[in-house]
């Protein structure tokens, strides 16, 4: 038997738990709707500074599933290959596991068929919604595939709870920038590039960090995952010849600094600000013995060749406490480079200007980049920090890693796929689940579902209605964006930035 040459590719069909092949026949008989919804439950344990946090969820990652997932995987591993072929492998995998003569007519329907037979309607991309507000339903348009509904949970569940995660982490990231940047008068256009993607080599393989560092370019420009910027003109319509879908600078890594040698690391430094990168941003990592020394004294030797750039040298410290690295050690001996930080040490040598609002601003040709532990808690710390000391918060650009990225669950937003009503010998039922043995994080709408955008409190929030009737669950928000096979709706990156940023 030849081994796959993929997890999913070699058969899709095979891309859920076990138990999701054998509810077809445990429904009444008589079933002829399945009719679900996926809702965010709860934010209780989203990896975010709570007093600064909205509570809003971001929405974000359908299209890019809808494309790559129900369209392009589906046509390609099952619907374009011989039926024989695929009856065959899931046959197999179904009685070499289940330990059963595995029934697969319905399987050989859906290929007849040749599309998918469900209705995905759903909120724009790019809202953000109060938890136990559902983001798109998902039903069967064709009644002997009532089973298909809910089989597609698995995936679903797994391709869109981290997108929506990260898009939410990195619109909460932007919050604290653009609160920073209004309290200190720092430019609002610098905020796009103040979060810097550092993701992807801390992610789970090619596509989790090209689709997580998609949810990252919904709020921010800077990133240094390139397959993003590529998943993003693929799955979003977005186009990097017309706009900036994310960008990136010349920068060092430890091996380069390394190979330059200690004793001549100012001579590496000039080398790069002079020869190599003459004008332009360019950042350096600079914690590779010494930090102190290098903004302490290496930057001032080459203070004339680096005010004479048409350009930025960017100074990245990469270990230590990073509120202390960058604003200083109050516990350290009082006038010491510690002490002081590194902001406080590149004004003294390169000077600064200052804002309408009278904070500080380094020179144009320096800044600081900081990349390594990153978390809302101490984003928000750094930039409290340099307002306290009369700094705009436009001195540090901050790279996000996996740290933030990573750093979650499917728990962090409670995202769940769960069915609410349906139709047995032709009668709908209203279905929902509230478990006694829980706290109420797990009680399910009811119903039919209406998603309605009104004022509530003076604000426009995303509201559910539940128990509706088929001529109410057709208003509302929830639009149909696939149906039969065919993406009804699209949105683009464009759009949902117009949402975000």
């Amino acid at each position: 038997m030849s081994q796959p040459t993929g997890l999913i590719r070699n058969n899709v069909l095979n891309a859920i738990d076990f138990y999701k092949s054998s509810h077809r026949v445990q429904y009444p008989v008589g079933t002829t709707e399945v009719y679900s919804n996926f809702t965010p439950r709860s934010v209780k344990h989203l990896n975010v500074e709570k007093d600064l946090y909205d509570g809003k969820v971001v929405f974000f990652g359908l299209q890019a599933f809808i494309k790559s997932f129900l369209q392009e995987q589906f046509n390609e591993t099952f619907f374009k290959q011989p039926l024989d072929n695929v009856l065959k492998q899931y046959k197999r995998r179904m009685n070499t596991s289940l330990f059963t003569d595995f029934d697969v007519s319905h399987i050989e329907a859906l290929h007849t068929l040749g599309y998918l037979p469900i209705r995905i309607k759903a909120l724009p991309e790019g809202s953000k919604v109060s938890p136990g507000v559902p983001v798109f339903t998902i039903v069967n348009t064709k009644p002997e595939f009532f089973w298909l509904t809910n089989y597609l949970e698995t995936i679903i569940s797994a391709e869109i709870w981290k997108k929506m995660v990260n898009a939410t982490i990195a619109s909460h990231y932007r919050g604290i920038f653009v609160k920073y940047a209004n309290k200190t008068g720092a430019p609002l256009d610098f905020v796009a590039w103040q979060g810097h993607d550092f993701s992807f080599r801390g992610m789970s393989g090619y596509e989790d960090g090209a689709m997580n560092g998609m949810a990252h370019l919904t709020s921010f420009w800077g990133t240094d995952t390139v397959a993003a910027i590529d998943s993003m003109e693929a799955f979003y319509n977005a186009d990097a010849d017309k706009e900036i879908i994310g960008g990136s600078v010349p920068a060092t890594e430890h091996s380069v600094m390394c190979m330059g040698g200690m004793d001549t690391e100012i001579e590496t430094f000039r080398r790069l600000i002079t020869e190599v990168y003459p004008t332009g941003i360019v950042s350096i990592v600079s914690d590779t013995w010494d930090f102190w020394n290098v903004v302490n004294v290496t930057a001032p030797k080459l203070k004339a060749e680096i005010m004479a750039r048409e350009g930025k040298v960017v100074f990245r410290p990469d270990s230590g406490d990073p509120v202390k690295i960058i604003c200083g050690d109050p516990d350290a001996p009082i006038g010491s480079n510690e002490w002081k930080g590194a902001v406080r040490i590149l004004a003294e040598h390169f000077g600064c200007t200052t804002t309408d609002k009278g904070y500080k601003i380094l020179d144009s040709h320096v800044g600081l980049i900081y990349g390594d532990s990153i978390t809302p808690k101490r984003a928000n710390q750094i930039l409290d920090n340099l307002e306290k000391m009369g700094f705009a918060s436009c001195n540090i650009v901050f790279g996000i890693g996996s740290y933030t990225y990573n750093y979650s669950t499917r728990d962090s937003i409670g995202g769940a796929m769960k069915s609410t009503s349906g139709v047995v010998n032709g009668v709908r039922r209203a279905i929902f689940k509230d478990p006694k043995t829980d706290n109420g994080v797990k009680k399910s709408a009811k119903g039919l579902l209406r998603v309605e955008l009104i004022v509530v409190d003076d604000e426009q929030k995303y509201v559910l209605f539940n128990d509706q009737t088929e001529a109410q669950e057709a208003l509302g928000e929830l639009k149909t964006v696939f149906e039969d096979g065919k993406l009804m709706k699209e949105v683009s990156l464009e759009e949902i930035r117009s949402r975000l940023m």
